[in-house]
């Protein structure tokens, strides 16, 4: 079936690159578990698709899962003290390779938290195996890092902390 060219109905060809494929695998109770990861691998891995693969096999758009945050794997991980779980947010930061512009950067992203009342916990340099990555994924790949914010204003629980990591990652 061809699709228009122009908008129709609620067809718009400006979307049609979002979400050629998508799975979903959740414990409707909100229970952790290894085994919903491990299920949540398997559908990443049946969307082979998704993976948006070229030339190199081994190169693609960098589909993934989305978690819970693992508090306790934090914890062990990074070298400062982290807020009691629910008290913090993170999220992973693409930076250049280059040190001085990484740092130029890592400075805009903590000003803007603070212009978000929000108070920079630290940074977690992301574990990276290149091992299985094609070459034009590795020219391309970015530095890594985890940024921790936390908000005095936010209560464990509540969705002002939420609304604020949005608007910081936006």
């Amino acid at each position: 079936m061809d699709l228009p060219k122009q908008p129709a109905g609620l067809y718009r060809p400006d979307f049609e690159h979002d979400a050629c494929g998508v799975a979903f695998v959740v414990d409707m109770h909100g229970r952790r578990s290894h085994d919903i990861v491990e299920m949540g691998l398997q559908a990443l891995c049946n969307l082979e698709h998704r993976g948006a693969s070229g030339a190199e096999a081994n190169t693609g758009d960098g589909a993934g899962i989305l978690l819970q945050v693992p508090d306790r794997l934090y914890r062990e991980s990074v070298g400062f003290d982290l807020p009691e779980p629910g008290r913090y947010a993170t999220g992973i930061v693409f930076l250049p390779q280059d040190r001085s512009e990484r740092e130029a950067v890592t400075e805009k992203v903590e000003t803007a938290a603070t212009s978000q009342c929000m108070n920079v916990v630290g940074w977690r340099e992301m574990p990276v195996n290149r091992d299985q990555l094609g070459a034009s994924a590795v020219a391309a790949m970015p530095y890594m890092a985890q940024l921790f914010v936390t908000c005095a204003e936010a209560q464990t629980g509540d969705m002002h902390l939420e609304r604020k990591a949005f608007v910081l990652r936006k």
